[in-house]
């Protein structure tokens, strides 16, 4: 490593005094212009992971679902999952080293990870629509070259695709090809071959208005259309050329305020759907004759997704373990039906996607979603395997049909993160083969009424949590007082949780009427004012 060169170039990207940054599941966020340091760093940090698991490293210039002048950058690890924890570490160590401390935090970083600095090194490189993203891609690269690794630019693409990237990379081809083409024609083919088996008669079911939230959603779809059958016809709004990213649209936008986006025309009972800005999200809606908005969430896609699986799974008659991963925020009465009604196996862990993907690794078929519309399914290796077997080997009729479905499922579905373009395909092509309506999928079960808010504290490490995040260990007297409260409500549960990006805690609430609901998380959110150190006013309802 040339100190000479790393000092001229850090020299170039200096770092703002006095800001220090976490490295959290969404990498670093916060306004771009304060980004360019850590980005470079970034790449330095890249090359050093991808000389220690000798493999390609990914690395994604985004802030997803905030707003236009906010950036950030992730980096991919090489089967397209999140970074390894234990060097979320050193990225924040790396981001918050003082100029002169640079080199030796560099190689201290190469010491405790055992990087060998003389091995081979390759990043792939992606960025979001934002207009800071050009120029935090190219300090990426910077970073990158100082190091002496190879890199490839993938310029713009959305959060999935350059994980399905890295995947492709670094198993030689055998998920797939990693271009854009590749991409594009893996999923099509897999879409095309599963909805062929449908019997679904009227072209109104084909229909699908897509919310890209300004962002790059809308100019990857615009890429995909060619590659799409002929009986699909996606219309997409909120395309980037007139107003700015994620500015009243978008899956997050639609999921907190549960209403439609702006820039969309919704007549009744019309199919639509939200990216969020960096398409690795997805929830659907319409709005019924009499007007009223129904908001379909990520918990009642994995229930969708869930079934589907399980009828196929049945036929196939092997003794595959399936199961759903969800966290708290999950809706009581989605977690019922799984359980009670379909028998699926349902697991809760802590909130954030690393979480439930590590969780969901555990199965032969593990489907995950947030309810804010972020996820996917992971089928093991064993079950892939006999899957493809079945196809090829299989003798009885619906077995082999089973297997091929579930065949096709497994290559429409990317595996390595939630993606809301592949996550979109899989759910058209359930509808249709199913024959299910957007009204059917919503009544499969309703949704108890909830309530999030949040309160500032002092300091949010003063709560502390277990159970996935449903009970309070610390400050002493918090979960009783909450036990006490929801005792009070039918139907209901509530649970607080410290931000992991901020001085608030979080609240939720949920029981059988949304005035119920509204009440318990009000008394929840005194009790954590007066409890756990809360800031300026108490909570008004």
């Amino acid at each position: 490593m040339d100190s000479e060169t790393l000092r001229k170039y850090s020299a170039l990207h200096p770092k703002p005094a006095g800001l220090t940054l976490q490295y959290g599941t969404a990498g670093f966020r916060t306004r771009a212009e304060l980004l360019d340091h850590v980005v470079f760093r970034m790449g330095l940090l890249a090359i050093l992971r991808s000389k220690a698991v000798t493999a390609t490293i990914g690395i994604m210039v985004t802030a997803s679902h905030n707003p236009e002048e906010d950036n950030g950058v992730k980096l991919v690890d090489p089967l397209g999952e999140m970074l390894h924890p234990s060097w979320e570490e050193y990225a924040t160590q790396l981001a918050n080293a003082e100029e002169q401390e640079l080199q030796k935090v560099i190689s201290e970083i190469c010491q405790k990870a055992a990087v060998n600095l003389h091995k081979d090194a390759s990043v792939f490189v992606g960025r979001d629509t934002r207009p800071s993203s050009k120029k935090l891609s190219q300090s990426v690269i910077d970073g990158i070259q100082v190091l002496g690794g190879q890199y490839h630019d993938y310029g713009l693409v959305t959060t999935p695709q350059l994980h399905y990237m890295v995947c492709c990379q670094n198993t030689q081809g055998q998920y797939g090809k990693a271009t854009l083409e590749g991409y594009y024609e893996k999923l099509s083919k897999a879409f095309m071959e599963l909805i062929k088996q449908s019997h679904c008669s009227g072209e109104s079911q084909r229909h699908l208005k897509i919310d890209c939230a300004n962002g790059i959603g809308a100019l990857k779809l615009s890429e995909m259309k060619p590659y799409f059958p002929k009986e699909v016809l996606v219309h997409i709004y909120n395309d980037g050329t007139k107003e700015k990213l994620n500015h009243l649209c978008g899956a997050d936008f639609v999921k907190v305020h549960q209403k439609p986006p702006g820039g969309l025309d919704m007549k009744p009972n019309e199919r639509c759907c939200s990216f969020d800005g960096d398409a690795d999200r997805i929830v659907y809606y319409y709005k019924d004759t009499a007007g009223h908005f129904h908001l379909i969430d990520g918990d009642k896609i994995a229930t969708l997704i869930s079934i589907f699986l399980k009828e196929l799974l049945a036929k196939v008659k092997q003794n595959f373990k399936m199961a759903v991963v969800q966290t708290a925020y999950a809706n009581g009465n989605s977690t019922r039906y799984l359980q009670e009604t379909l028998k699926v196996p349902v697991h809760c862990v802590k909130t954030g996607v690393k979480h439930l993907h590590h969780k969901a690794q555990e199965f032969d078929v593990g489907v995950y979603f947030e309810a804010n519309g972020h996820g996917t399914v992971l089928f093991s290796k064993a079950a892939e395997t006999k899957i493809r077997q079945l196809v090829k080997e299989e003798k009885d009729n619906e077995k082999r049909e089973a297997a091929k479905m579930l065949e096709n499922m497994i290559d429409l579905i990317n595996q390595t993160v939630g993606d809301a373009v592949s996550d979109m395909l899989v759910i058209e092509a359930i509808l249709a083969l199913k024959g299910l309506t957007v009204q059917q999928w919503d009544a499969l079960y309703t949704d108890l009424p909830n309530r999030l808010l949040k309160v500032q504290v002092a300091d949010r490490r003063v709560i502390d949590t277990t159970d996935a995040e449903r009970r309070a260990l610390t400050p002493p007297g918090l979960q009783e007082k909450i036990d006490a409260l929801v005792k009070k409500y039918k139907l209901s549960r509530a649970f607080v949780r410290p931000s992991g990006t901020e001085d608030v805690v979080r609240i939720y609430a949920e029981a059988d009427t949304q005035e119920n609901a509204d009440a318990l998380a009000h008394e929840v959110s005194l009790a954590v004012f007066h409890l756990a150190g809360g800031k300026g006013a108490p909570p008004q309802p």
